[in-house]
């Protein structure tokens, strides 16, 4: 099974694993007993054009390592650009209303049968990169920042 993974191509790279490690495409046992075109070019080679082949095949490398890392990169752009495509921007301006969100890892957390979000909180300053500095209802001022995917506004 691991040889499977191994040696399918990855759509994010269009390469083997076993490619991008060991520098050389990997002969799976049913081509040994059922010679494959690779197989029989290979084997029809003298000890010279072998190693010719192979000097051919190891200046190429950087060449394909090069290709991969560009595909790879293209992948990853669509992937971002088809994710941000469902995220909608949640905007917050000092004086809103907000209720920040009890994580389960929080002092505050009672259990599954208790509330899942806290407050009202007022919001005091809008951070870059979606931070929040908020305040309690009496105005004691928190000191640590707050992601905004925490908090959602409060509609009284």
């Amino acid at each position: 099974m691991l040889i499977g993974y191994r040696t399918t191509i990855r759509t994010s790279t269009r390469a083997t694993p076993y490619l991008l490690v060991y520098e050389n495409e990997a002969v799976i046992p049913a081509e040994v007993e059922i010679p494959s075109l690779r197989i029989i070019q290979e084997a029809a080679l003298s000890n010279k054009e072998w190693v010719h082949a192979r000097y051919e095949q190891f200046m190429l490398i950087d060449e394909k390592r090069m290709a991969i890392v560009c595909h790879g990169q293209l992948y990853q752009h669509r992937m971002v650009r088809a994710f941000n495509k469902k995220v909608r921007t949640r905007a917050f301006e000092v004086g809103q209303l907000v209720l920040k969100q009890i994580f389960p890892h929080q002092e505050e957390y009672k259990g599954k049968f208790a509330p899942n979000w806290q407050g009202p909180y007022i919001v005091l300053k809008v951070l870059s990169g979606g931070a929040l500095i908020l305040s309690e209802m009496d105005g004691t001022e928190w000191t640590k920042p707050i992601n905004s995917d925490a908090v959602k506004r409060y509609y009284v």
